[in-house]
């Protein structure tokens, strides 16, 4: 997507004011930020949870006006949904299903096959497509629909001045709702918007006291401990976060998100890597360096 000259000044503008007014604690983040995206392209950042001032940033303009599938960084907000509305028993296991296929679509698992019974906090950990298919369809259309506008999806982040807004389509059959509920079709997202709608999640993980939401908490800090994000992993700080995987729009090749927030008990920052080429997981690896080095800076002050 091409930005006009002046609206990229803007957003350069933007960007120079937030790096030049953040805290100096910063700084070395931006530094390990600017390092490990040298040779991927894509967009990453880090804002903080309270104020949601960004802390540090790669390609700010790009996070803020590119649209993608966001693959399944979605699945915690459907399940989260579910859990809620008393539609579905946290510790109900659901056998894992292979091969699986949506419409033409092939959306086989990609977690260990050993996986193969799985509750809601496993399917957010190991990213099972199967569980999340099948329990998708206990939401109608426009359910599904109202889940993705309340975490954000089309509604700019409001973390930059200006930004595209998210398109969320209203499923046409049951086939068109669980691949909008496994993020593959039917929905595109700015990275920003996916950011924000995980800072929300971290802010609701640090005051909520709704037991539904335990499972999903549970499952993105199992995510990075021993599930798809495991990449990411930080000896000595438990984190939190989910990786997504989906096609670009030509089809030619598939984008990889990696969203989340720190530490997971008390979180203070936010974070999103969105890789132009790759999968969720190599979103994840680019993401451990930053989140290590955050992890250390932390444990010293």
């Amino acid at each position: 997507m091409r930005v006009p000259l002046l609206l990229g000044l803007i957003f350069c503008g933007s960007l120079l004011a937030s790096m030049a007014s953040q805290p100096p604690s910063s700084t070395y983040l931006q530094k390990e930020i600017d390092r490990v995206m040298a040779s991927h392209p894509g967009a990453f950042v880090v804002v903080e949870i309270a104020s949601g001032k960004i802390l540090a940033a790669r390609n700010l303009q790009l996070a803020a006006s590119r649209l993608e599938s966001p693959g399944s960084t979605v699945k915690p907000f459907v399940l989260m949904a579910l859990l809620e509305s008393g539609k579905l028993d946290p510790k109900q296991q659901l056998v894992c299903r292979r091969p699986l296929k949506i419409g033409n679509v092939e959306m086989d698992c990609t977690h260990p096959v050993q996986i193969a019974e799985l509750d809601a906090s496993d399917a957010i950990a190991y990213s099972c497509n199967s569980y999340v298919s099948q329990v998708a369809t206990r939401l109608n259309d426009s359910e599904l629909v109202e889940v993705f506008r309340r975490a954000g999806f089309d509604s700019p982040s409001k973390l930059v001045a200006h930004e595209a807004r998210g398109r969320i389509r209203l499923p046409s059959d049951s086939d068109s709702l669980r691949l909008e509920a496994l993020g593959y079709r039917g929905i595109e997202v700015t990275p920003l918007e996916l950011l924000q709608a995980y800072r929300r999640l971290a802010i609701r993980r640090g005051s909520s006291g709704i037991d539904a939401d335990a499972s999903v908490f549970q499952g993105l800090e199992n995510s990075i401990a021993i599930g798809m994000a495991r990449t990411a992993g930080v000896d000595g700080m438990k984190m939190a976060g989910k990786t997504g995987t989906a096609p670009t729009r030509n089809a030619k090749y598939s984008h990889g998100f990696f969203a989340g927030f720190a530490p997971a008990e008390k979180p203070e920052i936010a974070f999103m890597v969105f890789l132009e080429q790759g999968r969720g997981a190599d979103a994840a690896a680019v993401a451990q360096p930053v989140l290590e080095a955050y992890a250390r800076r932390r444990n010293t002050q």
